[in-house]
C-alpha cells in the first residue's frame, strides 16, 4: 500500500480528488450565501409571503441564474 501511495499515479489522482472536494465546498457555501441573501431581501420586501418563494428558489442550482434573482 505504501508503494502505491508514492506513485505519481495515486498522487495524481489524490490531488484531483481534493481539488474536487474543494470545489465542491466552495459551490455549496457561494450557493448558500446567494440563498441566504434571496431569502433576505424577499422577506424585507414582501414580508414573510414573500418567503414562500424560497422553495422554489432553492430548486435552482445555477448559481448565475440565482446571482440574477
Amino acid at each position: 500500500m505504501a508503494v502505491l501511495r508514492e506513485s505519481p499515479w495515486y498522487q495524481e489522482i489524490e490531488q484531483r480528488g481534493i481539488r474536487i472536494g474543494e470545489e465542491l465546498g466552495e459551490y455549496r457555501g457561494r450557493r448558500q450565501e446567494i440563498l441566504s441573501n434571496i431569502a433576505t431581501i424577499l422577506e424585507v420586501k414582501f414580508g414573510s409571503e414573500g418567503l414562500e418563494l424560497m422553495s422554489q428558489v432553492a430548486q435552482i442550482s445555477d448559481l448565475e441564474r440565482l446571482q440574477e434573482i
